[in-house]
């Protein structure tokens, strides 16, 4: 008896709020690789519009991923779920995507520097901006050595004295 012949099913890249993604990944993870969404939101979002999270993407219809679209532009989530809370012109709660998403931050660095702010003058040497040692970290575009003080140079001062 013959083996029926089986498809090869080519995984087909869905394109949701202007980011391609991988079919074959599942709803649960391929919605985390859209700039704004993390984790938490994309399981807010599969629980939200009743999806199993485990379905993958090529599985999703037009319409399911209409769904998604305009549920993001839109979304009735709770307040710490947003990732722009209490906005510093407007003081409004709402959830930023992309384009718009980096944007924002770049206008949000731009106005630390302009006041001259610690944060904004933190940015604009390149310094860790949330209270980071930099003693042994973002030590970069310097020699290996740099800094640090020569084993030898440290042994040959204490035989002196």
């Amino acid at each position: 008896m013959a083996k029926p012949i089986e498809e090869k099913h080519e995984g087909r890249i869905v394109r949701i709020l202007s980011k391609d993604i991988e079919g074959k990944t599942a709803i649960y993870a391929g919605l985390t690789q859209i700039k704004g969404i993390s984790w938490a939101m994309s399981n807010a979002i599969c629980k939200k519009l009743k999806m199993d999270k485990k379905r993958t993407i090529d599985s999703l219809s037009e319409a399911e991923i209409q769904k998604i679209a305009d549920f993001m532009k839109k979304p009735e989530l709770p307040k710490h779920l947003m990732n722009r809370q209490n906005d510093f012109e407007t003081g409004e709660t709402s959830h930023l995507l992309s384009t718009d998403l980096e944007l924002k931050n770049e206008f949000d660095v731009k106005r630390l520097k302009k006041i001259k702010s610690y944060r904004g003058l933190r940015h604009a040497s390149g310094l860790p901006v949330r209270g980071q040692r930099t003693k042994s970290h973002f030590r970069t575009n310097r020699r290996k050595g740099s800094g640090i003080k020569k084993k030898t140079a440290v042994v040959m001062k204490t035989q002196e004295r």
